[in-house]
């Protein structure tokens, strides 16, 4: 478990935090620019002293102004990925690799030297000094070093924040592995949507020094209530699938779910592979009667569970795709007009339409429930 609750006040901002997640998996703090998140986290990490409150890690106590307890930072056994590398400019990167490893070796063999090396292909680049390095290989580094110190706790404060879309593209794999083949649960702050979606298993929303709300990325994501914390523009539902065909003739893969079967461009994954699919509400067009003669490959019966109150042209409309006891949900926006004329209402029957083509490599992402990350397990629907 991962349990925070406490209160900060800085200048004219006050944080009063309070959440707590099972401690497995990525928990995202998400929210935008000055929201608190990384307040939140440097408190974790004991870079900052809560005025009042309590953290507990895996049962242990690291600051309570209840019991007068305040691990200093080396003691917490928290490692921690700042937005900037940060690493030692004289020191070879196997120097700066070894530089917070523990004396008596790790506790974790997955944490060894060699396997971390591995784990983010860092062997080549052994002998480079920083200077030498492209911005994502300092960011690969940074990850070993906070891995190297044997940390029961990651956190990682917007790792790809200053990282260009190519570089950021090189990272998040390494990411989805820090994630599926280890032990080790982590804190993930980002003001990205579309990082979280593709990483993290429990979403926190933080909102002027505040936890809105927290729980699976695919529930609040698809809450219309938190349109205006999601990300209005980018706003979108997220759902589990599998990989359950491919055709190659075409360019094309299938991904099952509890409701249909979505056709998007081919992903190169194994048969079986669970995947996390974002679809954005402005790539989902709604209709009465089944369409024909149509381009679009993904169109699904569903039901109007939702429309949002007014907010002029456009009307976000929560549309459920999947069967009776395995609600599926997509998010719709349209405009105004088009929801009177098609006269919709909650309990409607519609058919959603998803072009295939809107949705690119990034609304994808091989996923491995955090339940079975332990044994390696994957439980996709």
């Amino acid at each position: 478990m991962i349990e925070v609750e406490i209160e900060k006040r800085l200048g004219a901002f006050n944080l009063a935090a309070k959440f707590s997640t099972a401690g497995t998996g990525i928990t995202a703090l998400f929210g935008r620019s000055g929201a608190g998140k990384t307040t939140i986290v440097n408190a974790l990490a004991g870079l900052v002293r809560p005025d009042r409150g309590r953290i507990a890690v895996a049962g242990e106590v690291l600051f309570s102004t209840e019991q007068g307890i305040d691990r200093p930072p080396e003691r917490r056994r928290l490692g921690y990925v700042f937005q900037e590398a940060r690493l030692f400019p004289h020191y070879s990167v196997r120097r700066n690799l070894t530089y917070g490893m523990r004396r008596n070796g790790t506790r974790d063999p997955s944490l060894s030297f060699d396997a971390v090396v591995e784990l983010l292909k860092l062997e080549p680049l052994l002998e480079r000094r920083p200077r030498d390095l492209s911005g994502g290989e300092k960011q690969r580094v940074a990850i070993g070093r906070a891995l190297l110190a044997d940390p029961r706790l990651l956190l990682m404060d917007e790792p790809l924040g200053s990282l260009d879309v190519a570089h950021r593209a090189e990272i998040l794999p390494f990411i989805e592995s820090l994630r599926d083949r280890l032990r080790i649960p982590i804190v993930y702050v980002s003001h990205a949507m579309e990082e979280v979606v593709r990483l993290a298993d429990t979403l926190v929303l933080v909102s002027d020094g505040t936890v809105v709300a927290q729980g699976p990325v695919e529930e609040l994501t698809s809450r219309l209530d938190l349109r205006p914390l999601t990300g209005r523009f980018e706003a979108g539902a997220v759902i589990r699938a599998t990989v359950a065909g491919n055709d190659l003739t075409f360019g094309l893969s299938e991904l099952a779910f509890p409701g249909g079967r979505l056709r998007v461009p081919h992903l190169r994954l194994p048969l079986g592979t669970p995947v996390r699919a974002r679809i954005r509400a402005r790539d989902v067009a709604l209709a009465i009667e089944p369409p024909r003669g149509i381009s679009i490959l993904n169109v699904f019966a569903g039901e109007v569970i939702e429309i949002a109150a007014d907010q002029g042209p456009l009307v976000d409309i929560r549309v459920d795709i999947g069967h009776p006891g395995h609600p599926v949900v997509l998010w719709a926006r349209i405009t105004r007009r088009s929801a009177h004329e098609l006269a919709l209402a909650t309990g409607k029957r519609v058919h959603a339409l998803v072009k295939s083509v809107a949705l690119d490599r990034m609304s994808f992402s091989p996923y491995q429930p955090a339940a079975d990350a332990r044994d390696g397990r994957h439980d996709g629907i």
